[in-house]
């Protein structure tokens, strides 16, 4: 407690994994949002042209893949590489494990504004307990699922000969995290197991007592035995200023998105992450674990661009962050089956003990946003 502290600029928290400071006390993210306005952007619309250059294909059926969920991110990455660089894409879907009647109408639509698109659906248990496992030992309830959008874009892309992945923003520059990837737009398996599934991957896989069999989708390929050439993965954030809300509003035109009829859980906005009942759950556990929750994410991106000042933030983040669940709560007992009691027991395991204290059967915080 002694050494919590927010930015000067946003509310990001000390607490965030790989996040650091200036001099001035801004984080990371803030003054990735000053470095963008000085970035040469031309410069790096060349480095994407000689990138789209090297995978273009005549002979192939498609150009490039793009992982999508029907959301604003995906929806605007593809819609931008057929319409302004006339790419053949392939869009993929990972179905979600417990996905929700929004997020599917919004993939449709995505779908039939003119896009050739791949559901995937893994082995529905297997996925169940990679999921409660993560959620056990890694205290992340949709483990499975996010190993998954890692893993297998690179296994189909590999079985149409396509050699370009291009995901959506890198939420470790924009949102505070490492920076390795900001002076260079190409990663690799190895930063996958390493950042987003925060060196859990042979945790998670071993307690999980799966067979290679079961695993297949779940494992990454080896570019060197199994596959015809390496695959290039990248983020489309690095070669454009990235806009979360320009990218809602292009969908929203162009993609049929629509948002929630009121504000998701655990935040105030409405338009973004409507495609899964379990992302309520994580952004849960990320509060309980380091202090922020969705309201203080979302609350941060509005600040860095402008839209709203830290006082507003503040309030808003005392309003909605660090949300129960609650109205999904038998949804997850089910799918994870579980009783209550064991489901809040992982819950207290992975609450932040020293940001924490439990009153009257909730975790409330001992901590004030300053």
């Amino acid at each position: 407690m002694n050494n919590l502290f927010w930015c000067n600029n946003c509310l990001a928290m000390s607490t965030r994994p790989r996040i650091t400071f200036d001099s001035r006390g801004f984080c990371n993210a803030c003054v990735w949002s000053e470095t963008k306005r000085e970035i040469d952007w031309k410069s790096r619309d060349q480095e994407l042209q000689e990138l789209l250059l090297k995978h273009r294909s005549r002979e192939a059926d498609f150009d490039c893949m793009v992982p999508v969920s029907g959301g604003k991110d995906g929806s605007y990455v593809a819609y931008t590489l057929k319409e302004k660089f006339g790419l053949k894409i392939l869009c993929l879907t990972v179905t979600p494990p417990l996905p929700l009647p929004l997020g599917e109408k919004n993939l449709r639509s995505f779908v039939e504004s003119g896009f050739n698109h791949i559901s995937v659906n893994p082995d529905y248990e297997v996925m169940r307990v990679l999921n409660k496992t993560g959620f056990e030992e890694m205290g992340f309830p949709y483990y499975g699922w996010l190993l998954a959008i890692q893993s297998i874009p690179a296994i189909v892309a590999n079985k149409f000969s396509i050699g370009l992945v291009v995901y959506g923003e890198d939420g470790e520059v924009e949102y505070g995290g490492t920076d390795e990837t900001s002076r260079s737009p190409i990663f690799d398996s190895n930063y996958q197991k390493r950042i987003y599934l925060e060196n859990g991957y042979d945790k998670v896989i071993s307690a999980s007592k799966l067979t290679e069999s079961q695993l297949a989708l779940f494992s990454f390929p080896d570019f060197g035995k199994h596959t015809k050439a390496s695959i290039d993965l990248t983020h489309w954030s690095y070669f454009e200023n990235w806009d979360p809300y320009r990218n809602y509003l292009v969908a929203k035109e162009h993609c049929g998105l629509q948002e929630a009829d009121l504000a998701n859980s655990g935040t105030f906005t409405n338009f973004s992450q409507n495609d899964q009942a379990l992302y309520a759950l994580h952004t849960y556990l990320m509060y309980l674990k380091y202090g922020f929750g969705r309201a203080n994410q979302d609350a941060s991106i509005e600040i860095r661009r402008g839209a709203m000042n830290r006082d507003q933030a503040k309030n808003l983040v005392s309003l909605y962050d660090g949300h129960y669940p609650e109205e999904f709560l038998n949804i997850y007992l089910d799918y994870y089956q579980m009783k209550k009691r064991e489901f809040d027991l992982v819950l207290d395991r992975f609450a932040n003990k020293d940001l924490f204290e439990k009153l009257n059967g909730k975790w409330m915080p001992k901590f004030e946003i300053v």
